[in-house]
């Protein structure tokens, strides 16, 4: 099977979003890790075949990002660039449809990667306001206008908070949190578990940061001079008995899930450069390792937090492979509660047997190769960046631990789940 080279990668601080609108669009932070990304390299931003962005909510201005962030990123006009969605992998999704050019011959050269400044989500009117408005402009006279006027109501001007309608999946009516409380019933998933396992992811990003595990990221620089080093949403004092004093968010009177068990509405970008071995050779380039298989899976969308079981899964059946003979796997922390059932259902009898179509379990993995290193609980989520955050930080560990294959995957709002396999060159 032909490989797809990792050359390099790079990501901004993930900047936890606060009670307005961070200081960065999402094409600010895909400039901002893309200029020291390419600035290192041995070619020229004008030889790539073309840039792939993916993001889940550009903002207005920025409508085809990927556009906007090649020419920031001085690519030039003839470098065609285009944006991607789907979800919360929409960065994987930049990654396999770059694979997919490069494998069929189209591209030699692509810069991919993700980004979303979540904290710059709009605030929307609701139907009965656009109603108002578009009744208010199609008046012709004073009259007309009078009449339209003494309709209004105060509760027209009711914002609808669009973050929270893209989080909530319009065909089960769920919002991704109330699918991971579904996940925690099935399982058996208690607080005390989610609470420990998010206790334990921001205690791993702390180590890591001390150890420098976490050298992709490159600092960013505000209009007012302020810099921004490293992820802003890691807590030194999240513990277990800190966080049992949060109260449930999705379900409050019988939930588990809270703002304390999941991951943060972030802002951030994550960018790498895929290569074909042609252009490897041409511009004698030191790849950090290979994407050298893909696969996306779908299921229940009521269930959505066990995508990245669907898609590992069959990834690895169809190379002979075990969860035991990855030397690391990276596991977007959506919610403790899904994280922890993707790995519950891996050793169930029965989800294995009825869903995946196995003859019993697929099996675990050492808890020391599994987000090694913390997740998006700790870090954020911002939703188009996750994916390919998560094979970068895979690549780099990898590199780090000198381990040979890791596996990189995410859920997906709407039933869906990505996953790639990598190996260390």
């Amino acid at each position: 099977m032909k490989k797809v080279y990792v050359v390099d990668g790079a990501r901004t601080p993930f900047l936890k979003a606060k009670s307005k609108p961070g200081p960065f669009s999402g094409g600010d932070l895909a400039v901002g890790c893309g200029r020291p990304l390419l600035a290192r390299q041995r070619f020229a931003p004008t030889e790539f075949d073309e840039v792939i962005i993916g993001a889940a909510m550009p903002s207005a201005d920025e409508a085809n990002i990927g556009r906007v962030v090649s020419l920031r990123l001085g690519c030039g006009d003839k470098v065609p660039a285009w944006t991607v969605m789907r979800n919360c992998a929409s960065g994987m999704q930049a990654l396999d449809s770059a694979c997919m050019n490069i494998l069929a011959g189209k591209s030699n050269l692509v810069l991919a990667g993700g980004t979303d400044a979540m904290s710059h989500a709009p605030l929307l009117f609701g139907p009965q306001m656009v109603n108002w408005l578009a009744d208010w402009y199609g008046a012709k006279s004073f009259g007309q206008r009078t009449g339209v006027a003494v309709q209004f109501r105060l509760a027209y001007l009711a914002p609808v908070i669009a973050i929270l309608k893209g989080l909530t999946d319009p065909i089960v009516k769920l919002s991704m949190g109330q699918t991971a409380e579904i996940v925690a019933e099935r399982f058996g998933i208690t607080r005390q578990m989610m609470d420990a396992f998010a206790a334990d992811s921001h205690l791993r990003v702390l180590a890591g940061c001390a150890a420098g595990h976490f050298s992709e990221i490159e600092p960013l620089i505000d209009s007012l001079g302020n810099i921004y080093t490293s992820d802003d949403g890691v807590r030194t004092d999240s513990t277990p008995d800190r966080l049992a004093k949060l109260r449930p968010v999705f379900d409050k009177v019988y939930g588990n899930v809270t703002a304390g068990n999941s991951s943060q509405v972030t802002d951030g970008a994550a960018m790498l450069i895929l290569a074909s071995e042609e252009a490897v050779a041409r511009h004698n380039l030191q790849p950090i390792g290979a994407i050298i298989d893909s696969q996306w899976s779908a299921l229940d969308p009521s269930e959505m937090g066990l995508g990245p079981v669907h898609a590992i899964t069959p990834m690895l059946v169809r190379h002979g492979m075990s969860l035991q003979d990855l030397d690391a796997l990276e596991i977007n922390e959506a919610f403790a509660a899904q994280a922890l059932g993707c790995l519950a259902a891996w050793e169930s009898t029965s989800y294995c047997t009825e869903k995946l179509g196995l003859d019993r379990p697929f099996g675990s993995i050492d808890r020391e190769k599994f987000n090694v290193d913390g997740g998006a609980i700790a870090i954020g989520h911002p939703i188009g960046a996750s994916g390919a955050r998560v094979v970068l930080h895979a690549l780099k560990t990898l590199q780090r631990t000198g381990g040979k294959h890791a596996a990189a995957s995410l859920c997906i709002g709407g039933g869906q789940g990505g996953a790639m396999l990598l190996e260390r060159l």
